[in-house]
């Protein structure tokens, strides 16, 4: 048996990080969207991007083999998802989450074995009692911060829009709705529908400029608050989108009895994260993102689809379900 073994596997999540850290500076270096312009030869793309002429060769055919980029006769071009989804021009762009993994995630994670050690978060301010109140007073980390999030979230909106059955709906709130990506995903999917993104006052502004380039301002609104100070808005469907894995279990009960009292009979509470599988065996990015949780949020944790349906009912709510999304991403589902 042992004859047959091999350490590859296991070298190859080791070594994991060199790959993402390759993509990582390919989007902080602009490579994508450079290339979603024009297809470039090593020496003219080297001269585009700042390379230096050691590594510029080893990095870019590392992105070949990463499927990142192609090569014809030297000339090299972004791969079909890479042009779609890494080019900054395009509406598809979802390299803000990487870029805040880049400038902010990268380096805390190193310090993933002193947080399993300790509890304590190991971000860039690890003695900031409020994370989220330093984090919001920068507007540079705040915008890109909130880019991010549009792009963790960019899936998971359009199968959200698609499997709630907003026929039977007028109204929804999205609880730090960020940007507004799930709003304006929603809400042009279903023109029947007004809604509203409740944070903080510092994502005002932010999120009403990115609905106004969706040409939405109508039918979308800003609404102010803080979710644990003030009530939330009342609505026939509330969404929390990666939410309740910020908070501990108190604050997270809080919450969950918020949006039971905000909603009519009969309304819905969405909430979608990367739920962990009930098994906690397979959804390793849920496992991961709860580990982020605790390098990121003094109490913050992900949890189970059983979990949060227990917590639901004891809320108050009368139903709930849980039904997958995208990926790692689903949603549970608890009706007033």
């Amino acid at each position: 048996m042992t004859s047959r073994l091999s350490p590859e596997r296991l070298l190859g999540l080791g070594m994991g990080f060199w790959g993402a850290k390759t993509l990582l500076s390919a989007v902080e270096l602009g490579v994508f969207t450079r290339l979603a312009e024009s297809r470039a030869g090593l020496a003219q793309l080297a001269r585009d991007l700042g390379l230096h002429e050691r590594g510029a060769r080893d990095f870019l055919d590392a992105l070949v083999a990463l499927k990142l980029l192609e090569r014809e006769g030297g000339v090299y071009g972004n791969a079909p998802d890479a042009d779609f989804f890494l080019d900054r021009a395009k509406p598809s762009y979802v390299g803000g989450l990487l870029e805040m993994a880049n400038a902010r995630l990268y380096p805390s994670w190193g310090r993933l074995t002193q947080a399993l050690r300790t509890g304590r978060p190991e971000n860039e301010n690890p003695d900031e009692a409020d994370f989220f109140g330093a984090l919001y007073s920068d507007p540079d980390r705040l915008r890109g911060f909130l880019a991010a999030m549009s792009g963790v979230s960019a899936g998971p909106a359009a199968a959200l829009a698609e499997k709630i059955p907003w026929r039977d709906y007028a109204s929804f709130v999205d609880v730090g709705a960020a940007q507004g990506m799930v709003p304006a995903t929603i809400a042009r999917a279903h023109p029947h529908l007004a809604g509203a993104s409740f944070d903080l006052p510092a994502v005002g502004p932010i999120f009403e400029e990115f609905v106004a380039r969706q040409g939405l301002s109508d039918r979308l609104r800003f609404i102010p608050g803080d979710f644990f100070k003030d009530e939330l808005p009342s609505a026939d469907v509330i969404i929390m989108g990666h939410i309740l894995h910020d908070w501990n279990m108190d604050e997270k009960r809080i919450l969950l009895a918020k949006a039971q009292q905000a909603l009519p009979e009969g309304g819905l509470l969405v909430v979608h994260e990367a739920l962990i599988d009930d098994e906690r065996r397979e959804n390793a990015f849920g496992l991961l993102m709860s580990l982020n949780m605790l390098i990121e949020t003094p109490g913050g944790f992900d949890y189970t689809g059983a979990d949060c349906q227990l917590w639901m009912r004891e809320a108050g709510f009368a139903e709930t379900r849980v039904e997958h999304l995208l990926g790692p991403d689903s949603m549970v589902i608890g009706v007033k």
